[in-house]
């Protein structure tokens, strides 16, 4: 299996650490033609709109979708969760760029700025009975998920932050940047 990490813009580096320290082979994605070589695809954190861009700049934002669509497990990280969202609300430039790969509202900066960042232990079901340490940096929120879209992770039991959809996966935080990669052993099993 190899793991494409699409390094465009944003923390693309800290995905492939701790994959290569799983073992798994991965593959920098930067044009169309890295995506012949992987099995799934992982869209970092960094800026949603400077990525969208670069998406379309790079002629990347149809091929994800139809590899997407062919059943290419794909999961979004922050920004990444941002894009893959059929809709966007708030702070969502004119014309912005998104991959509409799951059915769900992505809210773009839910809990305010760089300085409004935080860290929170979520129970999440699927990895387990331990809580997961997520890091949340300028980061979204996800709402009104359609009937097909499973809550994976929420915060304060009311705010949806974790979701999947087939073999998309969403997080509103940054589980690279944690010491606990059972959210990469999850996505390699989707």
């Amino acid at each position: 299996m190899i793991v494409g990490i699409l390094a465009l813009q944003g923390d693309f580096r800290e995905h492939e650490l701790v994959l290569q320290q799983l073992g798994v082979s991965t593959q920098q994605v930067r044009l169309p033609k890295h995506l012949e070589y992987v099995d799934r695809l992982i869209i970092p954190g960094g800026e949603s709109t400077t990525i969208g861009k670069l998406l379309i700049l790079y002629n990347l934002l149809e091929p994800i979708q139809e590899r997407g669509h062919q059943g290419m497990p794909v999961w979004g990280t922050c920004a990444g969760a941002i894009l893959m969202a059929k809709h966007i609300a708030e702070g969502r430039p004119a014309g912005q760029p998104s991959l509409a790969l799951v059915d769900i509202t992505a809210k773009r900066n839910a809990f305010g700025r760089q300085l409004d960042s935080f860290e929170a232990d979520l129970d999440v079901p699927s990895l387990g009975a331990k809580s997961f340490h997520a890091v949340f940096i300028r980061a979204p929120l996800l709402e009104a998920p359609e009937t097909d879209v499973q809550t994976i992770a929420t915060l304060e039991e009311q705010h949806i932050v974790a979701a999947q959809q087939g073999s998309f996966l969403l997080t509103c935080f940054h589980p690279e940047l944690s010491d606990d990669d059972r959210f990469h052993r999850y996505f390699l099993e989707l």
